[in-house]
């Protein structure tokens, strides 16, 4: 196979793949979806309908007991509630701290652990999703420019200058991601982004608000609310 993909089943990871595919078609990408703790299974649930949509080999990996001690938010054995403010009057009350939905250092384990499962596969790629309205104000600082371009040399240099990371959004808005999706035609009515594990989006989380906002920039209602 040529490209991974981290692939969560939202919004920014499906656009991710629905680039990898048009670049190497679909049968030269491998998925790889990770359980982390979550408080629910609609990530998962979705990767695989967008997988199954796409026709992707489909991996997953269970890296739950790491985060184990974490009190994210997001995660089961946390007692706190998923805020449901925006992102700005998040870190408002954090002093510029990462968010209490920021899942430590997630991104950087997830790219370690697909570096080894791709490098198995014979991939020169791996492709995320992370873009600069995640990094922006220090919310998620692993979805950072920086961030990735040091986690971008270290995999190179570590992998024997056989592997590199492709984060195609990281300078450019959700908003941004969302047109390109929108070229794409990706099946973002099969997609889930928000924290909470409901029958439908809640529509007030950070993740939902952002969401919410880059359809609306696009001048479209998002397809995974019809």
């Amino acid at each position: 196979m040529k490209a991974l993909v981290l692939f969560s089943g939202g919004l920014d990871s499906t656009t991710c793949l629905a680039l990898a595919i048009d670049k190497y078609g679909k049968d030269e990408v491998l998925a790889l979806s990770v359980s982390y703790g979550q408080k629910h299974s609609k990530e998962i649930e979705a990767a695989q309908k967008v997988a199954a949509y796409y026709g992707v080999t489909l991996q997953t990996l269970d890296l739950a007991q790491i985060f184990a001690d974490s009190d994210c938010t997001l995660l089961k054995g946390s007692g706190g509630v998923i805020p449901k403010e925006s992102y700005a009057e998040q870190l408002a009350e954090t002093d510029g701290k990462p968010v209490s939905t920021y899942v430590p250092f997630r991104n950087g384990l997830f790219l370690s652990s697909a570096a080894s499962i791709a490098l198995s596969h014979g991939c020169e790629v791996i492709y995320y999703g992370a873009h600069s309205d995640d990094a922006a104000g220090n919310a998620y600082p692993d979805c950072s420019e920086d961030f990735n371009n040091a986690m971008n040399t270290a995999i190179f240099l570590g992998s024997g200058r056989q592997l590199r990371i492709e984060a195609p959004f990281v300078a450019k808005t959700k908003a941004d991601v969302v047109a390109e999706g929108l070229r794409l035609k990706a099946p973002y009515h099969l997609t889930w982004s928000c924290y909470e594990g409901g029958e439908k989006p809640c529509g007030l989380c950070g993740t939902c608000r952002d969401r919410a906002a880059a359809f609306a920039a696009n001048g479209i209602a998002d397809p995974a609310l019809d």
